[in-house]
């Protein structure tokens, strides 16, 4: 079958690494009992390919690696699925067994999710990564209400619109911190109420803050979440070590917390909500599985503007 493999890793030019080739069908009595076969119909891009690219892993890899975590498909009975990306705490498709960015795939039986039947599979293979990661932020760790104000740190990655997005269908007012203009006009169109600069003072102060970014706005998040608020973290890509300013945190009584990703519950949980909340995952570009080497320069280039999917089999 055709996948797109890691075929070693450079961290100057993680592209060149990355081939479309054919790999062998695993089966799946074979690998695990439990574990089921999936027809991908598509599969959606994250920077955590990229890394992967990069050598960036926490774990040693074999090599040639089928990238990608996020997917949906079709099941051998017929079942229509969206594929929860999380093998284990830790532990990815891709890391843990070969990823999603095929023509097939093996997981447990128990990390498939139903496909709502209003989805199709290119909006539901954006939602176990990015959506996912969103709706645990927002409703699970963040336990935000409908009516509290909310700040999303950064615009356009497929974390921050996802953001946006689930927290308007949720009644929620969503401030956004940006360094472009131009992503603040498209997160404003997307459904933000108020846009800013990137450390920008606010009018006011916000219940929660949603930290993706790191270094680079921990200062911000901390002077814009008001006193007993709450910062939730699930992401550093600025860096990983800003002052902590324990004072601020202390005598103002901030809330932080981290996450990672979110439950197979929760996914089942978010596809309902899209469904009845009429919202719709924000899709920048679609690409063919034979052009993903296209798909993840446009990734990587930085001007995507919610998810980079990239379509299989029809």
């Amino acid at each position: 079958m055709h996948a797109a493999v890691a075929t070693g890793f450079d961290a100057d030019e993680p592209l060149s690494v990355l081939k479309l080739t054919d790999v062998p069908i695993a089966e799946a009595a074979g690998l695990c009992e439990g574990w089921v076969r999936v027809h991908i119909r598509a599969a959606s891009l994250n920077h955590h390919d990229l890394w992967t690219l990069r050598g960036m892993t926490r774990i040693e890899l074999p090599l040639p690696l089928i990238l990608g975590t996020d997917a949906a498909g079709v099941t051998d009975d017929g079942r229509e699925v969206v594929v929860h990306a999380v093998l284990e705490p830790g532990s990815l498709f891709s890391e843990g067994a070969p990823g999603t960015l095929a023509e097939s795939m093996l997981a447990p039986a128990t990390n498939l999710v139903d496909k709502p039947a209003e989805l199709s599979f290119v909006e539901a293979a954006c939602l176990p990564t990015s959506y996912l990661t969103a709706y645990n932020m927002l409703f699970g760790k963040g336990a935000v209400r409908p009516g509290e104000h909310v700040l999303v740190q950064g615009a356009g990655g497929g974390v921050a619109s996802a953001l946006v997005l689930l927290a308007r269908a949720a009644g929620l007012e969503v401030t956004v911190a940006t360094r472009s203009p131009e992503r603040g006009e498209r997160a404003r169109a997307l459904g933000a109420h108020h846009v800013v600069r990137s450390g920008e003072r606010l009018p006011g102060r916000v219940d929660a803050v949603m930290e993706t970014v790191g270094r680079a706005t921990w200062t911000h998040s901390l002077r814009s979440v008001r006193p007993g608020g709450r910062i939730v973290l699930a992401g550093a890509t600025s860096g990983f070590d800003p002052s902590a300013e324990l004072n601020v945190l202390f005598m103002r009584d901030v809330d932080v917390r981290g996450t990672y990703m979110g439950s197979r519950q929760q996914l089942d949980l978010l596809a309902r909500f899209l469904v009845a909340a009429g919202a719709r995952p924000l899709v920048d570009s679609v690409f063919r599985l034979e052009d993903t080497v296209a798909a993840m320069t446009h990734l990587a280039g930085g001007e995507a503007f919610g998810k980079v999917v990239v379509s299989v089999g029809g």
